[in-house]
């Protein structure tokens, strides 16, 4: 008998039958969300589409796009979780809320068996990640609505690995939980890998010693960027696994332990297209922007999703033998983070490549404003606490501000902050700042 998980493993081997498996879990998906889904029957009947539309995975062309404000707009005329709702009320029984860092939270429910395919993706992150049956996994986040944290936890938990929850306590009591616990992987964004880092200094703490043996991070750009990376896996002595996903479409890429330096689409949960400005598709090797339709979370999905993260399908052969897309270089940037500075265009993720490269910088920010309807950029810095760098900080300013300018093109201003005073966090840092409203 061909169980679930060998059928994802051999789709992960085969391009043909993953377009099969594709086609069939596509069908099903709108055959059960039309009617009985207002918002999708709304949209199918506003573009005069039927539910028998997708003969093919071609046709899924033919589908509108789906946006973020579709979303923000629904639930807000229909308060409180909008009208994307496949079963009754009373078949929901989880509730999350995206983050809110590019715009109004959205709330998202699943059932039970929504829920379950979450858990599905992740136990495929899990193996592609290579984390081991024996392995001790910790989690240091507060478990708010948020997720990500609770699908990687549940995950880690069905999957039968032994898990420690990190909530409620001060980033120095979860260092010392997660050493005297000996955990081995270690799930959170890369800020907090580095704001760990910083905290293990202060207590006089050395990561280096500890078990952890790998990271699995994400909701940032740090994990691909490769001196954010370097850092992390220096200080930690350790592996970093980048993975991604979103509240609204589930957890659906990961960086594979045997293939450094991209992501792995899931594509058994996903189809997955990376298109231009224009709607056409991009060519392999080219950028464009990742728009997801997700087979497994009927009760809630999202066909045709524009995420809005730049992305580019790797167009060499995979040494591994997988046939899933592979995403080179992980997350490029974000369309709304993409900063037009005289004619340049800037993601805050090619200053972080920049900035990491540097030791002494601790932390940074980035400040958008408006001056004679140009914009303008400035780096504020923040240096690592360090008494006998003090009367080497101008140096460091005018080393920092040429490296930018050779590697971006362009001259921008850099200022230094004292020690500490930029914020810190947790989960994602938001560190693109648009002064006086200025929008890019």
């Amino acid at each position: 008998m061909v169980t679930e998980v060998s059928m994802i493993e051999t789709c992960w081997a085969d391009r043909s039958r993953l377009h099969a498996y594709q086609l069939v879990r596509l069908q099903e998906l709108i055959r059960t969300i039309i009617p009985r889904n207002r918002f999708w029957n709304d949209r199918f009947v506003s573009a005069g589409l039927s539910g028998d539309v997708i003969t093919d995975l071609a046709d899924l062309q033919r589908l509108p796009f789906c946006t973020k404000q579709d979303l923000v707009n629904d639930q807000e005329q229909q308060p409180p979780y909008g009208s994307n709702l496949t079963y009754p009320s009373t078949a929901f029984r989880r509730l999350h809320q995206t983050s809110g860092t590019t715009g109004r939270p959205l709330r998202w429910l699943d059932t039970a068996d929504s829920w379950n395919w979450i858990l599905e993706s992740w136990r495929q992150i899990y193996q592609l990640a290579g984390v081991n049956s024996w392995d001790r996994l910790f989690f240091p986040f507060s478990f708010g609505p948020f997720l990500g944290f609770w699908g990687a936890f549940d995950g880690a938990q069905q999957a039968g690995h032994f898990c420690i929850a990190g909530g409620g306590m001060s980033t120095a009591v979860r260092l010392r939980a997660l050493i005297e616990n000996e955990a081995t992987v270690l799930c959170c964004t890369p800020t907090y890998a580095l704001r760990m880092a910083e905290v293990a200094a202060a207590e006089g703490l050395d990561l280096q010693e500890t078990s952890v043996r790998l990271l699995i991070v994400a909701g940032e750009a740090g994990g691909t960027i490769p001196a954010t990376r370097k850092r992390i896996e220096e200080l930690w002595d350790a592996r970093v696994i980048d993975h991604w996903g979103m509240t609204e479409i589930g957890s659906l890429a990961v960086e594979s332990a045997d293939r450094p330096g991209g992501m792995y689409l899931l594509e058994t949960e996903c189809i997955a297209e990376v298109l231009l400005s224009d709607g056409s598709e991009a060519a392999p090797g080219q950028p464009g922007e990742l728009v997801i339709t997700n087979l497994g979370r009927q009760a809630s999905p999202l066909l045709r999703y524009r995420t809005g993260d730049i992305v580019c399908v790797s167009e060499q052969e995979d040494p591994t033998g997988r046939c899933l897309k592979w995403l080179e270089g992980g997350i490029i940037g974000r369309a709304d983070d993409m900063v037009v500075i005289r004619g340049n265009n800037v993601f805050p993720s090619s200053i972080e490549a920049v900035l990491r490269e540097f030791s002494e910088v601790q932390e940074f920010r980035i400040e958008v404003s408006t001056v004679r309807e140009m914009k303008e950029l400035r780096v504020v810095v923040e240096p690592i606490s360090d008494a006998a760098l003090t009367a080497e900080l101008p140096a460091l300013q005018q080393r920092v501000a040429d490296s930018l300018r050779q590697r971006l093109g362009f001259l921008l201003e850099v200022q230094m902050a004292e020690p500490g005073s930029l914020p810190r966090s947790e989960m994602k840092s938001r560190r693109l700042v648009h002064l006086d409203g200025a929008q890019s």
